[in-house]
């Protein structure tokens, strides 16, 4: 093909990349949307491959150098987004979700309450009353959770039927999110959903864990629980959090409408959530490929289990506090 028909051919596709490159070097917010699409990488492979078709057929050096610049503003802009991308990802997980955590500390303390109180006073119930159980699962589920813990059982916490652990993995990852989201989108409905959800997961939670000491599989039980539960516990109570935010913001809007407050509220509450995701992300990870192992020593299990807690606590509480210190000057 001669230069000429092979730039006739191609001039449309070489303006409209220059179009979009000029919009993002002018870092206007609204065109880093094209970085995100398919259409920008595609159209800069395109004119990757112009450039070696030009350079293999021996098209002039002003055709050459043309297509090379575009190529070069193409590579800056598209790895300058991917580095950015990663920028605020970390800054996210350094400063901004331990940040959003301390903000809305009223918000956690009152899910904390409403979801370890009931779990508390569950497990002394079932001490004392030990068929109160069955109020709280059948029995046919009593059965299954007994058969998960049995201290005999190659792999604990799970179904004897159940595969590898990277199933595992999954399934916990579905299972936890599936979890979050319930208790914090229900908060929708005046935060009724959420304190509903965290009152029954604490039920549940310290009715179990009452039940398996009294059978006897109280280190099976707790050797599992501990490796995962810093991060999922954690996350559950600040899902909880949000919702509770989210439908607090409907109930007393203050000065603004409830559609802005509601609006305010979910912006920072989706921030949460974001955390909260990678938090049982990384618990379903420890759930399927350490707690169920039975090859370890309890007491390495406890000793894991305490770091945990310790770090993240740790983290929350001094996570991104040099950020805000100088916010503050």
């Amino acid at each position: 093909m001669k230069q000429e028909l092979f730039e006739q051919k191609n001039q449309t596709h070489w303006d409209s990349f220059t179009e979009m490159l000029g919009s993002l070097e002018a870092k206007r917010k609204k065109d880093k949307k094209n970085l995100q699409s398919a259409e920008f990488p595609a159209k800069y492979r395109l004119i990757c491959h112009h450039l070696s078709i030009a350079k293999t057929r021996g098209y002039s050096p002003q055709l050459i150098q043309q297509l090379n610049e575009l190529m070069k503003r193409g590579h800056r802009q598209l790895y300058q987004y991917r580095n950015l991308f990663f920028y605020r990802f970390l800054e996210f997980i350094t400063t901004g979700f331990p940040q959003s955590i301390r903000q809305n500390w009223t918000y956690i303390w009152i899910a904390s309450a409403i979801f370890y109180l009931p779990a508390i006073l569950l497990f002394l119930l079932v001490m004392a009353f030990p068929d109160l159980i069955y109020n709280v699962f059948d029995p046919h589920d009593v059965a299954r959770f007994e058969s998960m813990y049995d201290p005999t059982s190659d792999r604990i916490g799970r179904d004897r039927q159940s595969d590898t652990d990277v199933m595992m993995f999954g399934h916990y990852i579905a299972n936890n999110i599936g979890v979050a989201f319930r208790t914090f989108a229900t908060g929708l409905l005046f935060t009724l959903g959420s304190l509903f959800f965290l009152l029954y997961n604490g039920i549940v939670f310290g009715a179990l864990a009452s039940h398996l000491t009294m059978l006897g599989s109280a280190e099976t039980f707790y050797t599992f629980v501990v490796g995962h539960c810093a991060f999922e516990l954690t996350a559950i109570t600040f899902s909880g959090a949000a919702g509770i935010k989210l439908g607090f913001s409907i109930i007393a809007p203050g000065l603004r409408t409830r559609v802005q407050a509601l609006k305010e509220s979910a912006r920072e509450c989706v921030s949460i959530m974001y955390g909260v995701i990678l938090m049982l992300l990384m618990a379903a990870f420890v759930e399927a490929f350490w707690s169920s192992n039975t090859a370890l020593a309890p007491m390495i299990k406890y000793g894991v289990g305490a770091t945990l807690w310790v770090l993240v606590i740790v983290y929350f509480v001094f996570a991104g506090r040099a950020n805000e210190s100088r916010s503050a000057l």
